[in-house]
């Protein structure tokens, strides 16, 4: 990557400044700041009447200090491009950039003293609100949610973080990646519990938005029922996608009409009418499999809803990512005693206010979210997407096409670092 001093980015942000854009410095320097640019000081908190400013944990004494911090900026939906300038002219860093719900853009970032980079990316921001008549139905656990709330946050996080720099660019140009599904797709804002879907975000440069709007419990026709896909629909332009997941909680779903190829089959066929009336592309995923070991095998509990989805699929000649095979695939692979590793499964005290152990089958830690991201990603280069032009290429360095990831060799979990954000739940999310 080609590396600019830090005046000479903020100067190129400021020249490409419009009136939906926002450039903000955090560490002062002797020469004045650019025109327009912003200088953010510890005592600048976002509230219901400001703009900007750090939000919801203390602000930092000293920004030129290691203290992870959360940045607020109010915006309208869509899509921004954010740079961030990591490092410190004072001191070696390594820093952690993350989004709206903990989605990871930047991962353990290692600079030297006096280093700077500039890492660009794409944020999607969206609230409840489709129309004058219409909004999504959110459960209450979603009030308070990062992902609907009336701002777009960056958290700046790490062994060491160090931030000097932020702008903020309105980008409705790029293409977006709409992500529908359930608890093992969505963004979870708390510890620890997570999603494939805010890891896929940290291979995906400035050349495409992720915009996720799974929501825990969720089948396919209460996401269309609770306005989740109209949301969806509402921001769709040609040349996007549509990502589904489901099956999950749908094979509990009982009643007349109900079943995988009744119900089940009827709304798949909605989410691909719909998006290919906008012009978009739809992608099925395949649910993931359950922690359901026997004789060191994972068991099918998923009933004929995988197939159903294949056969939709196949009927409707629309790309699917079989998650369900690869799924077993990793956790036979880890085995049934190690596999433990990836999923939220912790002793009663592990967190603050944890009561009582985690014995959790379905649902993810940040290790096996992560896993799941590469998964997907390998998916989609099975289907040759061109939205693969979009990948990183650090991605593509540690998995080039001749060696692709593998979920039969899966990453080892004690090599994976993760710094905790600090907020924990001890609930579990909806579904099972």
């Amino acid at each position: 990557m080609k590396r600019l001093s830090l005046l000479a980015c903020l100067l190129l942000a400021t020249l490409c400044a419009s009136a939906q854009s926002w450039s903000f410095r955090f560490v002062p320097v002797k020469r004045a700041a650019q025109a327009g640019q912003i200088l953010v000081q510890p005592t600048d908190r976002y509230t219901g009447t400001t703009d900007y400013g750090f939000d919801f944990i203390a602000s930092p004494e000293r920004l030129d200090r290691q203290t992870p911090f959360y940045f607020s900026v109010r915006v309208p939906d869509g899509n921004y491009r954010i740079t961030v300038w990591l490092g410190s002219k004072k001191r070696a860093a390594v820093t952690t950039v993350r989004a709206e719900s903990r989605r990871l853009f930047v991962e353990n970032l290692a600079t030297r003293k006096g280093e700077i980079r500039a890492e660009s990316f794409i944020v999607h921001k969206h609230s409840p609100q489709i129309d004058d008549q219409r909004s999504m139905r959110l459960k209450p656990r979603e009030l308070t949610k990062l992902n609907f709330d009336d701002r777009l946050t960056i958290e700046i996080n790490g062994d060491a973080p160090a931030c000097e720099a932020i702008t903020i660019e309105r980008d409705d140009r790029v293409p977006t990646v709409f992500l529908c599904g359930n608890s093992t797709v969505v963004d979870q804002d708390s510890e620890p519990w997570a999603s494939w879907g805010q890891m896929i975000t940290r291979w995906f440069g400035p050349k495409v938005a992720i915009a996720n709007f799974a929501e825990s419990g969720e089948t396919a026709s209460t996401f269309i029922a609770a306005n989740r896909l109209a949301k969806a629909l509402s921001m769709m332009k040609t040349g996007d996608y549509l990502i589904a997941e489901f099956g999950h909680n749908d094979q509990k779903q009982r009643g007349p009409g109900m079943g995988a190829y009744y119900n089940f089959a009827t709304a798949l066929k909605t989410f691909i009418d719909e998006t290919r009336a906008r012009g978009a592309t739809p992608i099925f995923v395949t649910p993931t499999q359950r922690r359901s070991f026997k004789d060191g095998r994972i068991q099918e509990t998923h009933a004929d809803y995988p197939e159903a989805m294949e056969w939709v699929a196949a009927r409707e000649n629309v790309p699917l990512i079989d998650l369900h095979s690869m799924t077993r695939t990793f956790y036979e692979a880890m085995g049934e005693d190690e596999s433990i590793h990836a999923f939220v499964h912790y002793p009663a005290g592990s967190y603050p206010g944890q009561k009582t152990d985690f014995k959790d089958n379905t649902h993810f830690n940040p290790y096996g979210a992560y896993e799941l991201a590469k998964c997907v990603i390998e998916g989609m280069r099975q289907l040759n997407l061109p939205l693969l032009q979009a990948l990183r290429p650090e991605y593509l360095q540690l998995y080039p096409a001749s060696a692709p990831f593998n979920p039969a060799k899966p990453d080892a979990f004690k090599d994976f670092h993760w710094n905790d954000a600090p907020f924990f739940e001890a609930e579990k999310p909806d579904g099972n």
